[in-house]
């Protein structure tokens, strides 16, 4: 079966992670991907190390976990933009493709003619989507920037991590490229929704998302506050500072999360721990008095948890209706059964390199599924078959280009 986006044809000029991770959703979706890399070399995170894919020989291949993490789907060719034959191929594709997504410095792409204001009169069409630090506009718009500078500069550090006063207290990065990914969902977002304008205005659009704009609109339980009160939350590492009891404890064997978010929950957990009473006590009864009261709270609900293994209280606090989960480690992540049964990691065989295990899209449709017909491509494998397949280019045209440079050494 075909995807949703079947027929689509996307030109992509981007690497790293954040535009890529959109590309790839666009391709699990069911477009066709192009991804132009730099000869040679590639996108820059086919080398980000330690853990690089095995070839079917059992030797170290040249794509990481990194790379291939957001670029299945797509087919890769190389062609150097530097190259006036190389910008001119790039043009031919853009003129074939329903939208192109790239992630240059803004104003880099206008040297080799391939920005949007040389492309729309070619393809007007077209969907062109920047994916960039800080936006096409604004007095940061040319700086170069990466997640974390982004992380920093929209207040997710400062909002993030344990409070000053507290051992291993201060600003605090996420494990996990944020900002990045927020600007790829983001990005598909828009993608889709300017072809929905297509469909009644049979033109295409410029989609501009900047990593900053997407990081601050993606906090607004942090930035809302502050809007409308000027009142900056403090950092309270792992707990909740509007709600309680949020935050992670101490089992005999490991860290319960309880996400308990009203009064009711909250009497519903303390029957589950063997001590009603503590739910009518005058001092917990209510969120707000909880919240207060935290610091005489949260060690009394330590001291019953700990009484047994983190399982023996999912399983009744679940029961119970409870929120609540273990803090897994990723070991443990892919053997829980609600992740199995979700099959949220999708095993994809290889021409050239040894099987791959790979995290699934989580979108499920009811009469639509994921395509996940290509692995992640290594460097510049498509290069003929999409040249002659896109632009009918033969073998002596492709000779031509080799020696002009045009397609790398």
């Amino acid at each position: 079966m075909s995807g949703c986006l079947s027929g689509l044809r996307v030109l992509d000029l981007s690497r790293i992670i954040a535009a890529p991770s959109a590309t790839q959703m666009l391709a699990d979706l069911g477009a066709e991907v192009i991804k132009v890399e730099r000869p040679g070399s590639g996108d820059d995170t086919r080398g980000w190390g330690p853990v690089y894919v095995e070839r079917t020989d059992g030797q170290r291949s040249a794509e990481s976990a990194y790379f291939v993490s957001a670029n299945r789907g797509k087919r890769s060719i190389t062609i150097d933009i530097a190259n006036p034959a190389g910008a001119d191929l790039v043009r031919r594709l853009a003129e074939r493709s329903d939208i192109l997504v790239e992630n240059y410095k803004v104003g880099s792409l206008a040297r080799y003619g391939l920005d949007w204001p040389s492309l729309e009169p070619l393809n007007p069409r077209l969907i062109y989507c920047s994916v960039s630090g800080y936006g096409q506009t604004g007095p940061y718009a040319t700086l170069p920037s990466y997640d974390l500078v982004i992380q920093g500069l929209s207040g997710f550090m400062s909002a993030t991590g344990h409070g000053d006063d507290m051992p291993g207290g201060g600003p605090m990065r996420s494990a996990v490229p944020f900002a990045d990914m927020m600007a790829g969902a983001y990005a598909t977002v828009g993608i889709l929704a300017a072809l929905e304008d297509r469909h009644r205005t049979g033109r295409g659009q410029q989609v501009d998302v900047g990593l900053l704009d997407a990081m601050i609109a993606a906090m607004p339980n942090v930035h809302v506050p502050y809007l409308l009160g000027k009142r900056v939350l403090p950092r309270t590492g792992n707990s909740n500072p509007n709600v309680y009891p949020n935050e992670p404890f101490a089992c005999a064997d490991g860290l319960i999360v309880l996400a308990v978010a009203n009064d009711s929950q909250f009497r519903d957990l303390c029957t589950t721990l063997g001590a009603p009473e503590l739910g009518r006590d005058a001092r917990f009864d209510t969120n707000d008095r909880r919240s207060r009261a935290r610091a005489e709270l949260g060690p009394i609900l330590e001291r019953l948890l700990s009484s047994h293994p983190v399982a023996h209280w999912v399983e009744r606090l679940h029961r119970a209706g409870v929120p609540c989960g273990a803090v897994n480690p990723i070991s443990a992540v892919f053997e829980d059964p609600q992740v199995k049964a979700r099959e949220l990691s999708i095993r994809m065989e290889h021409p050239r390199m040894a099987p791959m295990t790979l995290l699934a899209n989580p979108i499920r449709f009811s009469a639509m599924p994921m395509t996940y017909d290509r692995p992640p491509p290594t460097l510049g494998q498509d290069t003929e078959g999409v040249l002659l397949e896109w632009l009918g280019i033969d073998g002596t045209e492709l000779e031509q280009l080799r020696a002009t440079g045009a397609l790398g050494g």
